[in-house]
């Protein structure tokens, strides 16, 4: 079965004729809600010229990813789930702990990465990405993300 549909079916979503479930309302504060412009973000050097910028909330982290062609993220795993979006360029990944399987993911395509997945990437070209994690990656938070610093 074609993946990208097995993704869109474990979203849920209302059948036709039936109500959607309604959420209550909470009396939240509105200045709760926190407004960014990524170009007022600096951006963080990591290793070779990897760069990326992070906004972060309780549940989630959202991150720009900057890579120059060539550009390599060594084998890692994190117990966070992950979206990587390619905006521009293309990043060749290698899944399992033996890059048991390698796919090409270019501007506008999204790689879906479960908990716990070994996974390597390297930059085709120049490539910005959006990767979005839940729950926010405390390595990245606290600098201890040392596969990306060397």
């Amino acid at each position: 079965m074609d993946k990208r549909r097995d993704a869109v079916a474990m979203t849920p979503s209302p059948t036709l004729g039936t109500p959607a479930l309604e959420t209550p309302m909470i009396d939240i504060d509105p200045e709760a809600a926190h407004h960014y412009c990524w170009d007022d973000l600096p951006k963080e050097p990591l290793k070779g010229t990897i760069t990326r910028r992070l906004i972060t909330s309780e549940r989630m982290m959202l991150a720009q990813i900057f890579l120059q062609k060539g550009d390599d993220v060594p084998r890692h795993s994190h117990e966070n789930e992950q979206l990587t979006y390619v905006l521009t360029g293309a990043l060749q990944f290698w899944l399992g702990a033996h890059d048991e399987r390698e796919l090409i993911v270019r501007a506008g395509e999204v790689l879906v990465i479960p908990s716990h997945l070994p996974h390597r990437a390297r930059a085709l070209e120049d490539t910005l990405d959006v990767d979005v994690f839940c729950p926010p990656r405390q390595d990245w938070l606290d600098g201890t993300d040392a596969y990306l610093r060397s």
